[in-house]
């Protein structure tokens, strides 16, 4: 919480929210304490505490009124009250998809999908995803994760043109997810793993942006088809504490259209159904 008030604090100067700065020289980047209780209507005192985590009888209005004032957009918001108020969740989604979901991605036969979770494993798959991404059915269950492909294997780079915007989008979202299931050891060992063990993951944890990934555009680079541009969308998965199936598209009539074609009929037939999912319950 007091990190994240601080980072955002920093990046807010006099001028972003109609304070005077007299051309003078500030000791520190950003709003002082002393400003933004100011101007969000609190004692300096209660606003130290709550950088300080203390944040027990914190109000709706405050936190509004922190989000208005540090000019956080509806993530960073949502971020917001996660940290101050915190829910203990019932147990995640299981990391196996139902033989509805299963049916569903095999029928996606011009659209590449997968399913992932809120640790950012990858849970099932059609293989449209893989001939377009990787195959992720050829890696051992605890690498089909976002955080370690994109961190820890070195074909991250290669599929990714735009690797820092991808890896950096995936790191918001876990962050988001870690405020949002404050128990979940397995998410905070992941964490704490990949802190201690990939400087560039570190240094965009510590960034403190956050992010649901609902909807966008990337570029994929494919060996077969070279590189592609498609739209994604995020779909919750009714019925699952933290399951979103996630589909890629193409233009319609766009070269990544086409390209998306050729990879349906490219790979030879023994590539199966939708593959994927673990064992056990999350």
């Amino acid at each position: 919480m007091g990190d994240f008030l601080r980072s955002r604090r920093a990046r807010i100067g006099p001028g972003d929210v109609g304070l005077p700065t007299y051309g003078t020289r500030r000791r520190v980047p950003g709003l002082r304490r002393e400003e933004l209780a100011h101007l969000a209507g609190v004692s300096v005192d209660y606003y130290v505490r709550l950088e300080q985590g203390r944040t027990g009888g914190v109000s709706d209005e405050v936190l509004e009124a922190l989000a208005r004032v540090l000019l956080l957009d509806d993530d960073e918001r949502s971020y917001l009250f996660s940290l101050a108020k915190p829910v203990r969740r019932a147990r995640p989604s299981r990391r196996t998809v139902t033989p509805h979901l299963r049916f569903l991605l095999d029928t996606m036969r011009a659209n590449p999908a997968y399913v992932l979770d809120h640790r950012t494993d990858i849970l099932a798959w059609n293989p449209l995803a893989t001939r377009l991404i990787l195959d992720f059915g050829a890696l051992p269950p605890e690498r089909r994760n976002w955080v370690r492909l994109a961190f820890e294997d070195p074909r991250a780079e290669a599929i990714f043109p735009d690797w820092a915007g991808k890896a950096s989008e995936t790191v918001a979202h876990l962050r988001m997810q870690a405020a949002l299931h404050p128990g979940d050891a397995r998410l905070s060992g992941l964490v704490a793993e990949m802190s201690r063990t990939s400087e560039r993951f570190r240094e965009m944890w510590d960034d403190h942006n956050v992010r649901e990934r609902s909807r966008g555009a990337i570029r994929i680079r494919n060996d077969v088809v070279g590189e592609v541009s498609l739209h994604f969308q995020t779909l919750k998965v009714a019925g699952e504490a933290a399951q979103w199936l996630v589909a890629y598209a193409a233009e319609p009539g766009s070269a990544a259209e086409k390209a998306l074609r050729a990879l349906a009929v490219w790979s030879p037939d023994d590539d199966g159904p939708a593959h994927g999912g673990g064992s056990g319950s999350a």
